[in-house]
């Protein structure tokens, strides 16, 4: 009796998984499917049915060059590099002042941060248009890049909780050898906080890399056009050519499985650290 009891639960435990798996792929088939799928045949044949010509890269040639893609690679990089970094410093700045430094307001500036957090993004989207059309950034790329540098509470936090296992007593031996503020934090808090900077970089990287509300909104220039916005050319008044959409995701997607696979080690190492501190 015993041992069929430990056989069902060690079915209903593959079991689980396996379903669990199939749910997370199913998408990805769907979309991949698709892509090799002529209009007709998209149309007529059902989401889970094979393609009849796996060589059928036409799908592929019109996302990639009437979609302009290679653009919004460029596009893309340019942003989400010079946002990420821009991110970090600021990000490691504040949590630098924070955690380093006390002085009155310091527990009601956490809390504005944290208010800010709690209001639904949508509803500050008027007055942020606002600002950045009164700025004179609209249109342009570096509209997006202000906007993805904005100081996020989830960073700030992260850096804090790792600044605050850095001993006090490094800061305190660099002032005696004469360094100033600037140098403690460029020479020792900057290299200690490097696991909490993989994190933040993985979790900043895979928002700007998938955001399409901000570059669509921000950014209405077609030679401003990154990856999330290139896919929407394909979708129109008349209809979707939803079969080279999904050919575009499955090359939108080749960037970021590359970097996943080159990189897992240190997204692993960086989200296990940053969910231990």
């Amino acid at each position: 009796m015993q041992r069929l009891k430990y056989r069902i639960c060690s079915f209903l435990k593959y079991l689980s998984l396996v379903l669990a798996s199939f749910i997370a792929i199913m998408p990805i088939m769907v979309v991949f499917f698709a892509s090799f799928k002529t209009s007709k045949e998209y149309r007529e044949t059902g989401p889970l049915v094979l393609p009849q010509n796996w060589l059928n890269f036409e799908n592929f040639r019109r996302a990639f060059g009437e979609g302009n893609m290679l653009l919004g690679f460029l596009n893309t990089a340019f942003i989400l590099i010079v946002s990420t970094v821009g991110a970090i410093l600021l990000g490691t700045m504040v949590s630098y002042v924070l955690d380093r430094f006390k002085f009155r307001g310091s527990k009601l500036i956490m809390t504005l941060f944290l208010i800010a957090t709690l209001i639904p993004g949508i509803t500050t989207q008027v007055a942020t248009f606002q600002i950045v059309n009164k700025l004179g950034i609209y249109n342009t790329r570096l509209a997006a890049i202000v906007l993805y540098m904005g100081t996020d509470i989830i960073s700030v936090y992260i850096f804090l909780q790792f600044l605050s296992t850095i001993p006090k007593s490094l800061d305190e031996s660099a002032m005696l050898e004469g360094a100033s503020y600037l140098t403690i934090y460029r020479k020792i808090i900057l290299p200690l906080l490097k696991p909490a900077i993989s994190t933040v970089i993985i979790i900043k990287g895979v928002g700007i890399y998938n955001d399409f509300y901000t570059p669509f909104l921000y950014m209405p220039n077609r030679k401003l056009q990154v990856i999330s916005t290139a896919l929407f050319k394909f979708k129109g008044p008349y209809g979707s050519q939803w079969e080279v959409i999904c050919a575009a995701i499955i090359i939108a997607i080749i960037p970021t499985l590359l970097v996943f696979l080159l990189l897992q080690k240190y997204i692993y190492n960086g989200f296990t650290k940053g969910s231990v501190k």
